[in-house]
């Protein structure tokens, strides 16, 4: 047992730091289960770890690992080191749409959502996928920029219901507009059992929850958010979903009595 109370655990990558000390993909995919499990402060210290063990000539790989430092920094709420990583990154690797998405999140979290904005445009040229499209959507929205947003939304559904169905989707984007722009929760559930038949993941076990949520079946919600919760997970969205599907349950306690 831990100080803390809670039990400790060997990690599954352990084995490929035993073979090779300062194994980087030992210690990457380490640190990735660490966050998972809710202990940024470890996953900080083991992807740190993996960017001191990476050669100086590899630019590219040491620009990822400063974005997944900057990730981890957001994540635990110091904006600072956030932006410092990220801003490395692109120094490192100019127009690097990872760290892009990186800096843009910091810029929202500042509210600087025209920023924001410039940030994501350039990350979908970079990388015209169906959920970077998504993420400029909404920075769109937060600006104030609403035609812009409305037509990038419309792009957005139509990109990502046509790849709904292969396993390369953007099916947590789909039901995320679904539920918090669209208001449309059947849709939303029909995206989300489609997706929880092929993986059940926090993420996907969370947009199931949102989706339940969003059509009134918080008893429902609760269930699936729990098992999302109870690998430790501390994404933002996750625990934000959580206290508002709770809050939700106890007002439909209440309307019942």
């Amino acid at each position: 047992m831990s100080s803390s109370g809670t039990t400790t655990r060997p990690w599954p990558p352990q084995w490929m730091l035993n073979l090779r000390p300062g194994n980087v993909a030992g210690l990457t995919r380490a640190a990735y289960l660490r966050e998972l499990h809710g202990d940024l402060g470890g996953a900080i210290e083991l992807m740190q770890m993996a960017y001191d063990a990476t050669p100086y000539e590899q630019t590219e790989d040491r620009a990822w690992l400063l974005t997944q430092l900057a990730h981890l920094d957001l994540l635990s709420s110091d904006l600072s080191n956030a932006e410092r990583y990220a801003t490395g990154a692109l120094g490192l690797f100019p127009d690097y749409h990872y760290a892009l998405g990186v800096l843009a999140q910091v810029r929202l979290a500042q509210k600087r959502y025209d920023e924001a904005a410039a940030l994501l445009r350039r990350r979908y040229e970079m990388a015209s996928h169906a959920e970077n499209l998504y993420a400029l959507a909404e920075a769109l929205q937060l600006a104030g920029r609403r035609a812009e947003a409305v037509q990038a939304f419309a792009d957005f559904e139509r990109r990502a219901r046509l790849e709904s169905s292969l396993a390369d989707n953007a099916n947590h984007e789909l039901i995320a507009y679904y539920t918090d722009h669209a208001h449309k929760a059947a849709e939303a559930l029909q995206i989300a059992h489609q997706e929880l038949s092929r993986r059940h993941d926090v993420f996907t076990l969370d947009c199931y929850a949102w989706s339940l949520a969003a059509a009134g079946d918080y008893a429902g919600a609760e269930r699936q958010i729990q098992k999302a919760l109870a690998v430790g997970v501390r994404d933002p969205k996750i625990l934000s979903h959580a206290r508002a599907i709770e809050e939700g349950l106890s007002v439909s306690k209440a309307a019942s009595r």
